[in-house]
């Protein structure tokens, strides 16, 4: 679950906000911190359909690109237009190896598709559907998918456009098969994933 605060201060900068989620991560394990279109998430660990939703992702990812890696460990990753904000996506995928060394916060540069399964919770909407396509297509991010458990469906957002955001939006009903595009060239059959919409 995140929720979201608009910044008290307009004078709040990506540095201020980097202490602040450096601080709260020492004090509370079971949250992060999001930094999104000027405002402070807070996300919270997730259940178990959730990380069983992202370990079946690792699974079908490794297997059909055994170079590549879906990182879920709650890599930060610098976003928007000029890097300004500063997201934790549920997933990321990316050569083996592309996060070593860059620290809590990663270059998107180089990250094939970020991944989100949407949270029970009231923010969702505005933060997974709205929020994050705009930030990674911002960010160059070549593919967002989006897991979607309210809306029984799979999203692929790809063509990214730092205006406009993603210009191609495909949606496949959770139990079909999807494509995700290139560069990830990866494609799912969603059928086992019906079992963890709870």
């Amino acid at each position: 679950m995140t929720v979201m605060a608009e910044r008290t201060s307009s004078q709040m900068s990506v540095a201020m906000f980097e202490r602040i989620a450096e601080f709260a991560a020492h004090e509370d394990e079971t949250v992060s911190f999001e930094f999104i279109g000027g405002r402070i998430g807070v996300k919270k660990v997730t259940n178990g359909n959730h990380g069983e939703i992202a370990m079946w992702l690792v699974f079908q990812c490794k297997q059909a690109r055994p170079e590549l890696t879906l990182n879920t460990t709650n890599q930060g990753l610098k976003v928007e237009a000029y890097r300004r904000g500063r997201a934790r996506p549920d997933a990321l995928l990316a050569p083996v190896g592309h996060f070593g060394g860059q620290g809590d916060w990663a270059d998107a540069k180089g990250v094939l598709m970020a991944v989100e399964i949407t949270s029970y919770d009231a923010d969702t909407h505005n933060r997974d559907r709205l929020e994050k396509p705009r930030t990674y297509a911002e960010a160059g991010i070549p593919v967002y998918l989006l897991i979607d458990r309210d809306n029984l469906s799979i999203l692929v957002h790809s063509d990214p456009d730092m205006e406009d955001g993603y210009r191609d939006i495909h949606v496949v009903r959770l139990g079909g098969k999807v494509t995700l595009p290139d560069p990830v060239g990866i494609e799912l059959d969603t059928e086992d994933l019906k079992q963890y919409v709870d």
